[in-house]
């Protein structure tokens, strides 16, 4: 099967740091491949250079078999990649249903500026946008709290509020940035039963500290460390690898109930 999203031999530098180092990863269709390693590893750096936020010194990007170069973060929902953040980013004054109307992106530009604003907006464009985001909140077991504002709700609401913003413009990809901070054992249990269903229409890419969760729902696993890259695999084949061991996961891994 070919790959979706390809990193070939990516290096970046931020002056004399070396943020990664030759790394190299790839996602296909359906699958939830996991990104870790310890604070600092270069996970962060990792997905913003797939967002077209930094660039790679050296090594390219192909997506659908296609080289990536020179794109910016704004293009993303067009080629079909969305993307959450560690901080919720909800616009406090709009009601959920309008914060996950927002990510319909370029069909939402126009909305969401007459909805800062209060201006008029168009009616068929509007009844377009509530139709998905509704539809996508439902699919997320959220449309009954719609008309709230997201400050009024508890934080794993919020969560997938965010998560319903990213889904609503049917990406091909999903890049998760530490989904199950700030969750209770019972929402990340959720959370868990929630990607299991996503991976039958979207492809999730997922940086997480939480290696439980890591663990139990990744196909295959990229273990990152000062930049490199030191194991690749299944959950398995990670789990008992004796680099990651010594780098990161050690019992954490090994006593993934605990």
């Amino acid at each position: 099967m070919s790959a979706l999203l390809e990193v070939q031999d990516v290096t970046v530098r931020f002056g004399g740091l070396t943020a990664l180092d030759n790394v190299s990863a790839d996602i296909t269709d359906g699958e939830v491949v996991g990104i870790i390693g310890p604070n600092g590893a270069g996970k962060t750096t990792l997905f913003n250079v797939i967002c077209g936020f930094n660039r790679p010194d050296t090594g390219t990007l192909r997506w659908q078999g296609n080289a990536l170069q020179r794109h910016q973060p704004r293009q993303l929902a067009g080629l079909g990649i969305a993307r959450t953040l560690q901080g919720l980013g909800l616009f406090p004054h709009l009601s959920v249903l309008e914060n996950v109307m927002v990510g319909a992106t370029k069909h939402a530009r126009a909305w969401i500026g007459s909805a800062l604003l209060a201006l008029p907006r168009g009616d068929r464009d509007e009844q377009q946008l509530r139709k998905r985001a509704l539809e996508v909140l439902s699919e997320l077991d959220v449309a009954d709290i719609a008309d709230r504002l997201p400050g009024q709700l508890p934080y794993g609401v919020q969560k997938r509020v965010a998560l319903a913003r990213a889904l609503v413009a049917d990406p091909k990809l999903l890049l998760l940035d530490e989904p199950a901070s700030g969750l209770s054992n019972d929402e990340m249990r959720e959370l868990a039963d929630l990607l299991r269903v996503l991976k039958k229409d979207v492809s999730v890419l997922l940086v997480e500290h939480h290696m439980d969760l890591v663990m139990d729902v990744c196909d295959r696993i990229v273990v990152l460390d000062f930049g490199r890259v030191i194991a690749a695999g299944t959950p398995a084949e990670v789990r008992d690898d004796p680099r990651v061991l010594e780098a990161y996961l050690g019992e954490e891994v090994t006593d993934a109930d605990g």
